[in-house]
């Protein structure tokens, strides 16, 4: 060995030894924040990400047992995904329950998955879980033809309206028939007139708390890489919310609170906001006039 390459050899050594050294110190002091509250640094939150989607794809090998598109399977897999899935991850104009606002990662928005991971990915993932985010494996609990059912459903949502899975819900044995969207949620009773004004540090960090990014790329927010909606750059400098209302923070706080009174075919649900996290979200949003890469 060269005197050149043994001092690069030894260099790199080096740098190794103090990389651990570093993390170790780092971790006995308690620097990384690991509150639910808080998401993830963005190099923690990509190197997890890439390290899930790799682990997935090496891993994804099963082959689905015939046509997932019969009406049969999607139907059985709604009734599992009603019953192990939507609390967490929602559905069509339906927003997951109170437990999912406090999960770091949020638990991602599947008609994402639906529309991009080939079946073998999501049967994996459905029946092994996801180590470190809240979502289990089902694979002792259901079966395998039950997790296949599943992945057929979370294949066809991405095609559902609101109005389309609450009638395929409502058209299940042992539910009542509907014809209309699942209900929202109920709305807090709006605050008292001692409100204060909205504040954008408040809104960038409510916008968490509400799993907006599981739908919407946003700006300065980590784990926005969702385009399950469309992406939140530059929409103070739009004219419309929602393609019906006149864009103005009155009118943001009215749609975030409540988006199927405004457009009763939007598939964006009721989160249960309060009047104060509205206000601040809408002024988060009222900084964001320019748009990604532009």
């Amino acid at each position: 060995m060269t005197l050149r390459l043994r001092t690069l050899v030894l260099g790199f050594v080096a740098m190794l030894l103090a990389g651990v050294v570093g993390g170790a110190v780092l971790v006995y002091m308690g620097f990384y924040d690991i509150s639910a509250m808080r998401q993830h640094t963005k190099p923690v939150f990509h190197l997890l990400d890439f390290a899930m989607a790799r682990a997935i794809d090496v891993r994804a090998d099963a082959v689905p047992p015939g046509d997932l598109g019969e009406e049969r399977r999607v139907r059985a897999g709604l009734a599992q995904f009603q019953r192990h899935c939507l609390q967490c991850h929602g559905a069509p104009g339906v927003a997951p329950e109170a437990l999912a606002f406090g999960l770091t990662p949020a638990p991602a928005n599947l008609l994402h998955a639906g529309r991009t991971w080939p079946p073998s990915e999501i049967q994996w993932v459905v029946a092994n879980g996801v180590k470190m985010t809240g979502m289990p494996g089902w694979g002792w609990r259901l079966s395998e033809e039950e997790i296949w059912d599943l992945v057929a459903f979370v294949q066809a949502m991405p095609r559902l309206s609101p109005r389309a899975y609450a009638e395929l819900a409502g058209s299940l044995p042992g539910t009542a028939q509907a014809a209309a969207p699942v209900p929202a949620p109920p709305q807090p009773a709006p605050d008292g007139p001692a409100t204060r004004p909205g504040r954008v540090d408040a809104g960038r960090f409510a916008t968490q708390q509400y799993l907006c990014a599981t739908c919407h790329v946003i700006p300065g927010v980590v784990g926005a890489n969702q385009h399950v909606g469309p992406p939140l750059g530059g929409i103070a400098g739009r004219a419309y919310i929602g393609g019906v209302l006149p864009n103005s923070p009155e009118n943001m706080v009215r749609f975030l609170r409540d988006p199927q009174a405004v457009d009763p075919l939007s598939a964006m649900p009721a989160l249960g906001l309060t009047e104060q996290d509205a206000r601040d979200i809408a002024a988060f949003l009222f900084t964001l006039d320019k748009v990604e890469g532009k």
